[in-house]
């Protein structure tokens, strides 16, 4: 199971988003990131296994924002590791999914024939 928390605020949300996460552990995950607007760009941080292991990480390049996103994710295609960990982002856009995403052969294609380069 996924866990997805959001927050648009008006101070720095990373904290926030740690420990809305933290409140969904029970639920079991593998991985987890989480994202934020930086000065009109995307930051974020990812890791895999526990959330210890992003705090740590987040410790050591700490990110601010007041919108950010994030995700405790549960592989259940791809490996468990941090590059499959949510958020995926770009410098402008950073999105999560719970589940599978039945068509991503075909959105794969497409968004590869527009130029786009996938990292997972």
């Amino acid at each position: 199971m996924c866990g997805i928390v959001g927050i648009v605020g008006t101070r720095p949300v990373t904290g926030r988003l740690v420990e809305a996460l933290k409140r969904l552990e029970y639920r079991g995950y593998d991985s987890a990131g989480i994202a934020t607007l930086v000065g009109g760009r995307i930051e974020r941080r990812r890791a895999e296994g526990k959330l210890a292991n992003l705090e740590r990480r987040l410790g050591e390049a700490p990110i601010d924002g007041t919108i950010g996103i994030g995700h405790t994710r549960w592989a259940t295609h791809g490996r468990p590791n941090e590059t499959n960990a949510h958020p995926h982002a770009t410098d402008r856009v950073a999105i999560v999914h719970n589940g599978i995403i039945e068509n991503f052969r075909e959105l794969r294609q497409e968004l590869e024939g527009r130029g786009h380069v996938f990292a997972t």
